[in-house]
């Protein structure tokens, strides 16, 4: 048997076949012993020697030429072999030196700044910033359609051009009311346009005003300012490239942008035309922001309506099973075989059923407002002979019996009988009107006029006689005549109530157009491009009663517009079924 120092590799011989194997001694190969053999050593292998071979350590420490003994000391000892005595100097030092304060107060900076940046000024932020009122509108401070903003000097309510002297003016009514400047645009930065999303506060139409059998496309390309002053132009154009229609003019409105609740309004107009040849129709009017002129399924149910009680005035034709009698017995609208209203019922009426769509607010008893879309114009200009006129007029409903108001002397006042006379027209099926022909000044006309503007307007105080709400109009800067609240009060004939006022926000309109169920057209006689011409328009309220905003608090507008923005913004729909919307239920009918 080998001994113990012995060790025996086998080797086979030359034959795969063969099954002998020989034990021969394995010999340390000259070195020392075999603790010197690595089994990296590149002499045990018979291929040639690797780079990992060449670094590799033997087994013998002796060999790897450092330091074995712990009493030999190596120049980094001082790391990691600690001294007592040595060390004891130090154990005794403050913990915290300079630098670690440095360290540490950069480390708080840091931390403080970006507490700071990620939550102390987000919260300081929402708590202190004052954001401001869109008032409901779409543009300043809301929503624009493209981006634009306008070059009209400057953004606010009040027109830098605007003159001091006209910062204040006194009531035309009693003379003696002040009232402040609130809205003014003086129109005087030439070339400015009306397409949506061009202006803060203005925007024209594009479409055909259908509900007055217009014979214009009303287009924003009609409206412009040149000059000093805006000007919309009435023209000729060819059907085939103008929807189908030979005449193009213009209507531009704030609605939604700019809205006002009592006060006056007032605008500088140089009349299109002449003052002696009639079928234009120009016109300035108001109308309450729920109703968008133009897009007929906002309007329907709510225009012309100004009403807050639940009875039959609310329904459908004003009646109910032929009562009352005065609504059905043939002596209204003699044009609608004698039907005294047309109309569909009042949409938002204070009948409506709890939990139905309705814009609010509510009464103390838990009825809602009643809601709608009233209109008041300063005026729509026509001839009268070889005179120039405006209408000055309210729009009513629910009716009166007949269409006649209560116009004692105590409610319908007229200060100049020679200039101002009643007008014979009160209305029909759709609308009841309350209105006055005054003369202008005929210097004030495009073509046959001395190149002056006149001033007309109007002013009112929102609500019912208990209010002493009435409504004076304004002719060539002077009162033409005054509807006291009380004209407008209850009917027992028709059986409704009174009517007040309007206490909806009032957006601005002005528009020249073309139609013959205005009036008469003198063909022959009329010369177009026609140019109705504003040099400025301004809106003033009681000094300490400012209420201006499309989205008041006691009358919003904002969210229900939003719910049904279709019906404001899609012209096609001309009904409220036509937009796929049926009335709320009215609590009279017995439907709640």
């Amino acid at each position: 048997m080998p001994g113990p120092d012995r060790q025996y590799q086998a080797v086979g011989n030359s034959s795969p076949s063969s099954s002998r194997v020989d034990l021969v001694p394995r010999t340390p190969n000259n070195r020392t012993s075999f603790l010197d053999a690595s089994p990296y050593d590149s002499n045990r292998s018979r291929v040639p020697s690797s780079v990992s071979s060449k670094f590799s350590l033997t087994v013998n420490p002796e060999r790897w030429n450092i330091v074995l003994s712990p009493n030999e000391k190596e120049p980094d000892d001082h790391l990691h072999n600690p001294d007592p005595r040595r060390d004891h100097s130090y154990d005794n030092r403050f913990v915290v030196s300079r630098r670690g304060i440095a360290n540490m107060g950069c480390l708080v900076l840091l931390v403080s700044a970006l507490l700071g940046l990620f939550a102390g000024y987000p919260i300081a932020s929402y708590f202190l910033s004052s954001i401001q009122s869109t008032s409901g509108g779409y543009n300043l401070g809301g929503t624009n359609a493209t981006g634009q903003v306008a070059d009209i000097g400057n953004f606010g309510l009040i027109d830098k051009d605007t003159p001091e002297d006209a910062y204040t003016l006194t009531s035309l009514t009693d003379g003696m009311t002040e009232y402040e400047l609130v809205f003014s645009d003086e129109f005087n930065v030439d070339g400015r346009t009306f397409w949506p999303g061009d202006d803060p506060y203005w925007e024209a139409l594009d479409l055909h005003y259908w509900q007055t059998d217009d014979l214009e496309w009303h287009s924003p390309k009609a409206i412009t300012t040149k000059n000093g002053s805006l000007q919309i132009t009435l023209s000729k154009q060819d059907a085939a490239s103008n929807h189908n229609l030979s005449y193009q003019g213009g209507m531009l409105t704030t609605w939604n942008k700019f809205c006002f609740t009592g006060g006056i309004f007032v605008a500088s107009v140089k009349i299109a035309g002449s003052n002696d040849v009639v079928g234009l129709w120009p016109a300035v009017w108001t109308m309450g922001n729920l109703g968008r002129a133009g897009y007929g399924a906002s309007l329907e149910g709510l225009w012309p309506y100004s009403y807050d009680t639940c009875d039959v005035g609310t329904v459908k034709n004003q009646s109910r099973s032929g009562v009352p009698a005065a609504a059905v017995d043939g002596t209204g609208d003699i044009y609608n075989s004698g039907a005294l209203s047309y109309l569909p019922g009042q949409r938002l009426s204070r009948c409506t059923c709890s939990g139905q769509s309705h814009p609010g607010p509510v009464h103390s008893d838990g009825t809602y407002v009643g809601r709608s879309a009233p209109e008041i114009d300063v005026f729509e200009a026509t001839v009268s002979g070889t005179t120039g006129q405006v209408s000055q007029s309210g729009q009513w409903a629910p009716f009166d019996y007949q269409y006649i108001w209560q116009n004692t002397s105590e409610n319908y006042i007229v200060y100049n009988t020679t200039a101002t006379s009643y007008n014979t027209y009160m209305g029909g099926a759709y609308q009841q009107s309350t209105s006055s022909l005054t003369d202008t000044n005929q210097g004030c006309y495009q073509l046959n006029g001395t190149g002056c503007f006149a001033t007309y307007g109007i002013e009112y105080v929102p609500g019912f006689a208990e209010d002493d709400a009435y409504i004076t109009w304004i002719n060539n800067d002077k009162a033409a005549w005054t509807l006291k609240a009380a004209g407008m009060g209850a009917d027992s004939k028709t059986n409704i109530s009174a009517r007040a006022v309007s206490q909806e926000p009032m957006y601005l309109i002005t528009n020249l157009a073309i139609s013959e169920s205005f009036g008469s057209i003198d063909w022959d006689a009329l010369e177009f491009p026609a140019i109705m011409s504003l040099d400025w328009v301004r809106v003033y309220q009681q000094k300490g009663s400012t209420n201006i905003g499309c989205d008041p608090t006691g009358f919003p507008t904002a969210a229900y517009i939003e719910e049904y923005s279709e019906a404001y913004t899609n012209p096609n729909y001309t009904t409220w079924a036509s937009y796929g919307q049926s009335f709320p239920t009215n609590s009279y009918l017995g439907e709640c």
